[in-house]
């Protein structure tokens, strides 16, 4: 029907594989191969400084003896609660030195969002990024869980020396205004005081790697459990499948990803998937340059910080979501900036509009391609071909090496479904992942099994052409795409339902009218009886409780909302309500 690794017809890159080998490796090695090879080629670079491979290399082996020294062991969770900055590689290699299992925070989380997170996965320690929200959080949020060690990681060591004495006299370096000490330990006597030579590595590439938190089909935040075979394999497909020709380029290198050549722009979050699997590991795997990004909308117009990173780095990799290219088209000084050494730039995370990505290459001159994935699929498992003769604009594209790609019924996810027929579009992979943690009957849900193999209900509506492009026409999910961050509306719900004056509430996505790709979450709130409220007590309420991306833009006060017979309240009847009256 429509198992599909790949395709004969003219759809197929000419350079990309249909089947890869894959090294049986713990994700760490790829670290520890690039430092042995090329130890000298700068890894991680921020405000004009860099560190290299070998440098890297002696923190991560620091950080994992340091772990060692505390006890933690095979399977242990550590949980990283930072934002893109130059300790992340450190700490994130360090710690599957050890076999613990990396537990990857948002960094906007609120105290109760992160304390979640924490008790879910169990973790024991915590490393924070020192500024005077990040770390007051997560003092906060670790109470209740079995985090006994806060490492703070200060960005002072990591600047220009004149730059840290300066920020620090006028305050400008960003620190919490307290510490714990009884809890807290710091990164910069971390690297003061450990060894800079590896502890024994324990980890089986089968083992789990990482824990990044989703809402999977349901909404409800769980731990995704990737695996460091998982990880290694998709790095490995996407770097085989991209190759830029010649004649869709402006005086740029063509061909594939060039080892230690390539410079990394870290302008999405490394605790997503999508950034931390194309841009912090492909980066390591190819000995590129990791520029660091912690707030890619930052400066004056908003994203002006990114186009400079992007111009004094010489930047040659991209990965971003619809709205930050967006931005980038729309910035008023674009035009200002040197992006000629832009070239390979992907979009995910959301449905890329094809007006946005011709813009986006009139004024850069480089190539625009989507992908699809999800944070189960560590997570890419479709991508466009990288070369406009074959690209389709509203086409994920094909699936990458040793992925098939079926279409199921919506309904079951047990019949195969024939070309051209929508459904739901099942995922057969090595990057596919092992489950969620401690939830076999969750797992189970979304798990098929056709001719031997275990495939994945991605919970996505689509259909597969003749050349085997996919394309995705409706979500089963209700989640709200927020510039590419998932928000879910049980989750969101669920907290209203913790406010003293709200009875029940419910929440949907509606398209932004300067973006209708996308969304914000508006929020439908019954009161208790007897009580008053204005939506605006509501939306102020919200900003303590949740992270801005998923926070109500509106909110309004309704008597009574749509139910079925069994009492669940119809999402659906609302969005098609207020689209409605939008007119769209």
């Amino acid at each position: 029907m429509t198992e599909m690794y790949w395709h004969d017809g003219a759809g197929w890159p000419r350079t990309a594989k249909k089947t890869l080998e894959y090294p049986k490796e713990p994700l760490y090695a790829m670290m520890d191969n690039s430092a042995d090879k090329s130890g000298n080629l700068p890894y991680t670079v921020y405000m004009g400084q860099s560190r290299t491979y070998s440098q890297v290399r002696e923190d991560a082996n620091r950080v994992a003896n340091f772990l060692v020294s505390k006890g933690i062991k095979e399977g242990d969770k550590v949980a990283i609660f930072m934002p893109n900055v130059p300790h992340y590689p450190a700490v994130f290699f360090g710690a599957l030195k050890v076999g613990a299992m990396l537990v990857t925070c948002n960094p906007l989380y609120k105290a109760g969002e992160l304390n979640y997170q924490l008790n879910d996965t169990g973790a024991v320690l915590v490393f924070v990024f020192d500024h005077p929200t990040f770390v007051p959080t997560c003092y906060e949020a670790i109470k209740g869980t079995g985090v006994e060690t806060v490492v703070v990681c200060n960005i002072k060591s990591f600047l220009p020396k004149i730059k840290a004495v300066i920020g620090g006299l006028i305050g400008k370096v960003p620190k919490s205004p307290y510490y714990e000490e009884d809890k807290t330990i710091f990164y910069d006597d971390i690297i003061a005081q450990y060894e800079p030579k590896s502890p024994q590595a324990k980890a089986d590439p089968n083992d789990t790697a990482i824990l990044i938190y989703t809402g999977g089909t349901t909404g409800t935040p769980k731990g995704a459990e990737l695996t460091h075979s998982n990880l290694v394999s998709n790095v490995l497909q996407i770097g085989d499948w991209v190759y830029l020709e010649e004649e869709d380029i402006d005086d740029r290198p063509s061909g594939g990803v060039r080892y230690g050549e390539e410079v990394f722009c870290g302008a999405i979050p490394w605790y997503h998937s999508y950034g931390l699997t194309l841009t912090l590991l492909m980066s390591t795997m190819y000995a590129g340059q990791l520029v660091c990004v912690p707030d890619p909308r930052g400066g004056k117009p908003p994203m002006s910080d990114l186009l400079k990173d992007l111009q004094d780095t010489k930047s040659t990799v991209l990965n971003c979501v619809p709205a930050l290219y967006a931005a980038i088209v729309n910035h008023p000084d674009t035009s200002k900036f040197d992006l000629s050494s832009v070239n390979i730039c992907s979009s995910g995370a959301a449905p890329l509009p094809p007006e946005l990505a011709k813009s986006f290459e009139k004024v850069t001159g480089a190539i625009l391609f989507e992908g699809y994935g999800l944070t189960e699929t560590s997570p890419v498992t479709h991508i466009n071909p990288t070369n406009k003769k074959q690209r389709k604009f509203g086409s994920i594209g094909l699936p990458l090496a040793d992925t098939i790609c079926k279409i199921v019924d919506i309904q079951e996810g047990t019949k195969e479904l024939a070309i051209g027929e929508v459904g739901e579009i099942a995922i057969h992979g090595p990057q596919v992942f092992k489950g969620y943690l401690g939830k076999p009957e969750e797992t189970a849900n979304v798990m098929r099994e056709f001719g031997g193999k275990r495939y994945f209900l991605t919970g996505d509506i689509g259909h597969m052409d003749e050349n085997g492009y996919t394309f995705i026409s409706d979500r089963k999910k209700d989640m709200v795409n927020v510039g590419g961050l998932k928000a879910y509306p049980r989750e969101i719900e669920d907290l209203f339902f913790e406010h003293p004056k709200v009875a029940i509430a419910a929440v949907i996505g509606l398209p932004q009218e300067e973006d209708p790709s996308n969304e914000f979450v508006k929020a439908f709130v019954v009161l208790k009886d007897g009580i008053e409220a204005t939506p605006e007590e509501f939306i102020e309420w919200a900003r303590d409780k949740m992270a801005g991306y998923k926070r109500p833009k509106e909110v309004v006060i309704v008597d009574s909302l749509p139910m079925s017979t069994v009492g669940k309240v119809l999402r659906r009847v609302l969005k098609e309500e207020e689209l409605a009256k939008r007119g769209s």
